[in-house]
């Protein structure tokens, strides 16, 4: 095989979304852009470690599997884990936020302040605003108060996000709405953490950052990559870890998880010839992938 790559994962900048290959190659993900790869043919999808290391006997793993881990990395992975609340002792001060990402999904979450906003982008919120700064056990305090005296969820299973993304409201205020009104239902709470600074109401909003004004629905998506398949297509849309890619058949979306732990190479015709899931609605010599 002449060239081939691993995928590391798809990272958001503040350049916008990039996908990231073992070695430290990176290729920036414009909208427009042919996005084509196979997978080597005889290929097994094989386990991408954890924090940092290899796995020591280079497991399979299954090809639906977004973590690409296989059970003794995925324990090492979560055994120093802020987001497995498996971590108290971290002195970084951390945001706490609320998250939107369609009518009736609001989220809260925390995030290390020196992030900034990437976490927002890798989970594909759609608009998002601070609520608080603090240490780390007052941001989980301030989220466990807001799960238990408001009802506010922690996590939005990624298949509602896809479901709703072709058909949110048109304008910002319309987005920001839901947050807003959640926010001034959090600060009234009594029994704040007082090493918790809140934050004033301030929605960022990230339809023109994800391309998302106007986007088709999508038709089905990527459930897995096989030896021998391809994936193509143009890229229309790309929110938290999805591309929106258009297809002869429609635009599909692609979960780059699904990309890691594969030999990939280049695909020069460009088809989708990797199993997909269908919603109820619905050449030369390359320097690299992309």
């Amino acid at each position: 095989m002449a060239q081939a790559w691993k995928c590391s994962g798809l990272r958001w900048s503040a350049d916008g979304p990039v996908l990231v290959w073992d070695g430290g190659r990176r290729s920036a993900l414009t909208r427009g852009r042919r996005v084509a790869f196979g997978v080597a043919e005889g290929g097994v999808r094989t386990c991408v470690g954890a924090r940092g290391h290899t796995c020591p006997v280079g497991a399979a793993v299954p090809g639906r599997s977004t973590g690409a881990r296989c059970e003794d990395c995925a324990r090492l992975d979560r055994a120093h884990s802020v987001a497995a609340d498996t971590i108290a002792d971290d002195p970084r001060p951390y945001h706490v936020y609320l998250a939107w990402f369609g009518p009736g999904m609001v989220k809260v979450g925390i995030t290390a302040e020196a992030r900034g906003s990437a976490r927002l982008l890798e989970q594909g919120a759609v608009c998002f605003s601070w609520l608080g700064l603090g240490p780390l056990m007052a941001a989980r305090r301030t989220e466990e108060l807001l799960r238990a005296a408001l009802r506010v969820p922690d996590r939005i299973p990624y298949a509602e996000k896809r479901a709703v993304r072709a058909a949110l409201p048109e304008t910002a205020a319309e987005r920001a709405r839901e947050v807003a009104e959640l926010y001034e239902r959090a600060v009234a709470l009594p029994a704040w953490p007082e090493s918790l600074v809140r934050e004033p109401l301030r929605v960022v909003d990230h339809v023109e950052v994800f391309g998302l004004g106007g986007l088709p629905v999508a038709v089905g998506q990527v459930s897995e990559l096989v030896a021998g398949g391809a994936v193509g297509g143009e890229l229309v849309a790309a929110a938290g870890p999805d591309l929106h890619l258009a297809t002869g058949g429609g635009v599909v979306v692609l979960d780059t998880r699904l990309m890691t732990g594969w030999v990939l190479v280049p695909a020069a015709a460009g088809e989708l010839t990797v199993p997909t899931r269908q919603f109820k609605e619905a050449a030369g010599v390359q320097d690299g992938l992309f």
